[in-house]
């Protein structure tokens, strides 16, 4: 099932007829589904004229072709919501699926990503198309559908992982936790 999930990101030219693509260049990518599982195409104008014609593609969707300029060297490497994603999507554990949906939330809010479309599967489980705005790379993220009183119990585990693990807030008539600093004198509760 691994390989289901292994597409390739955005090419930087047309699938069609292999003209590089140039700075700021309207591109038509193209997601279908054959034997080896998903399949990436990327096209110009010219050859999407063409290769609509063909049977219908599971995804398509038009974005920008932007050179990727060459990243930044950190000096610490630390783990990041996205580099967290990845690490997780690579392991395909089922049980970490809500932790991926909302990193990958978390990453669409960041405009990192970007949802391309959203299919639901014979299985009537819901798969969204994600892109990555800067690479082109395709993500296809199962949604869990969590309820919202999940949401907080998964968004400390992902605040856990990525190392910003913060205190619960305290319940009324509850004890800060130990080492905690009072809150100011000029603060007041509110009834």
């Amino acid at each position: 099932m691994a390989q289901d999930w292994d597409i390739r990101p955005r090419s930087e030219s047309c699938h069609s007829c292999g003209q590089p693509f140039e700075d700021r260049q309207a591109c038509f990518s193209t997601l279908m589904v054959g034997e080896a599982g998903y399949q990436r195409a990327d096209y110009c104008a010219a050859c999407r004229e063409r290769t609509s014609r063909d049977r219908p593609p599971y995804s398509a969707w038009q974005g920008v072709f932007r050179k990727p300029p060459p990243p930044p060297e950190e000096p610490l490497k630390k783990e990041t919501a996205e580099s967290l994603l990845r690490r997780l999507m690579e392991t395909d554990d089922p049980a970490r699926m809500n932790v991926i949906f909302i990193l990958t939330v978390m990453l669409e809010r960041k405009r990192i990503l970007a949802e391309r479309d959203a299919r639901i599967r014979e299985d009537g489980e819901m798969v969204r198309v994600y892109e990555h705005r800067r690479t082109g790379e395709t993500f296809l993220i199962r949604d869990p559908r969590l309820r919202l009183d999940q949401v907080d119990a998964v968004q400390q585990e992902v605040a856990a992982m990525l190392g910003g693990a913060s205190q619960p807030a305290a319940e009324d008539g509850a004890q800060p936790p130990a080492g905690a600093e009072p809150p100011p004198a000029s603060a007041e509760a509110t009834p």
